[in-house]
């Protein structure tokens, strides 16, 4: 009849991933053992994928499975499968300690929003803002847009050993633009600075979840494998896996939202904005410094009128050197958006110094 039923220039999704060329005749019985649905979900197109196996096939909504009619049908793929080549973008800003930032986001889901698109779109804004504002920078900050899983594996098996010795903690940057919840999913043994760094950055806001490695499912799979063990965990608003429009194609811009992209945006720069300010603070001075005459302490005393600087001075008492700033925020129980700007205005008068990664 000329009519279709799954269209690629209408949605991507409609093709299996990875499919093998098909030009064939199929009854309607025999046509549906091709086409994959979510039953759970009958008006979604999932998306699907085969892995290092060949094989055709279609996704269509349940719904739209059950109303073909009878009849014959052309099944018709026009795809390669053959050697070819596996693209990767990589920025990498320099900094002068050597030491590096690393932020990994993956370039292979098509027509996904959310699980895909959020995570590269922050990235870039995040290479922008520490080219912006921290032209002088302390750390390196290298971005990496690859190909989950294989991709990864990839660009290990060609770095491994710069990255094991410049990469101070990292970071893969997944589902990260609705604004329903936030996720942290943890290294391998849940302790590294990446860890310690992203809970004192989200682990306060409404809506956090700490995930085990138990519940991993990105890149931090192949970076916190045994042997590699990089200090790298994983961010995610809706976890991946959590949120209904997960791999179907109601993943789009109704999950997505601006909002939802500036607030992981603000959460990662105070994060990059904590390692700038000095990440390991050490007060350069013995005993309580005279704070007074740097105006930076009331010069009246009054029962109950100290609050303001109590968040300075607890800066400053766990400020030995060996605390990062992201253990001081969680140990004083501040934002670490309140403890930067401390340890910012502190570093300015000369009274803290930045001891160094450790």
């Amino acid at each position: 009849s000329g009519q279709r039923f799954a269209e690629f220039s209408k949605s991507n999704l409609h093709v299996l991933n990875y499919a093998a060329p098909l030009d064939t005749r199929l009854s309607r019985d025999e046509l549906l053992p091709f086409i994959h649905t979510q039953p759970d979900q009958p008006d979604v197109i999932p998306y699907v994928t085969s892995y290092y196996s060949r094989r055709s096939g279609f996704c269509m909504s349940e719904n739209d499975k059950r109303a073909l009619p009878p009849g014959h049908y052309r099944a018709f793929i026009d795809s390669d499968l053959e050697p070819g080549s596996m693209e990767q973008g990589e920025l990498f800003l320099p900094g002068s300690s050597g030491r590096e930032i690393l932020f990994s986001t993956y370039v292979c889901h098509p027509s996904l929003a959310n699980n895909e698109l959020s995570g590269p779109v922050l990235s870039m804004a995040l290479a922008q803002y520490v080219k912006d504002r921290f032209p002088d920078r302390t750390f390196g900050y290298r971005f990496l847009f690859l190909q989950e899983t294989i991709g990864s594996i990839a660009w290990l098996s060609r770095n491994l050993e710069q990255a094991k010795r410049n990469i101070a903690a990292g970071f893969v940057l997944s589902c990260v633009g609705d604004e329903r919840a936030w996720s942290h999913v943890e290294s391998r043994h849940g302790d590294s600075l990446a860890d310690r760094a992203l809970h004192a950055a989200i682990g306060n806001r409404p809506g956090f979840k700490r995930y085990d490695f138990l519940e991993r499912g990105s890149d931090e799979r192949q970076y916190c494998a045994p042997g590699i063990d990089l200090p790298v965990c994983g961010f995610c608003r809706s976890k991946y896996g959590e949120y209904p429009e997960y791999h179907t194609s109601d993943d789009d811009f109704s999950v997505v939202t601006a909002a939802g992209l500036q607030q992981s945006f603000d959460a990662m720069t105070v994060m990059i904005r904590a390692f700038e300010a000095g990440c390991f603070p050490r007060v350069t001075v013995l005993g309580e410094p005279q704070l007074g005459k740097r105006g930076l302490y009331p010069t009246i005393s009054q029962k109950g009128r100290n609050d303001p600087v109590r968040l300075r001075m607890n800066v400053l008492a766990w400020a030995d050197g060996s605390n990062s700033i992201f253990d001081i925020a969680s140990r004083i129980g501040e934002s670490l958006d309140a403890v930067v700007e401390e340890v910012e205005l502190l570093s300015s008068h000369g009274l803290l110094a930045d001891a160094g990664i450790k």
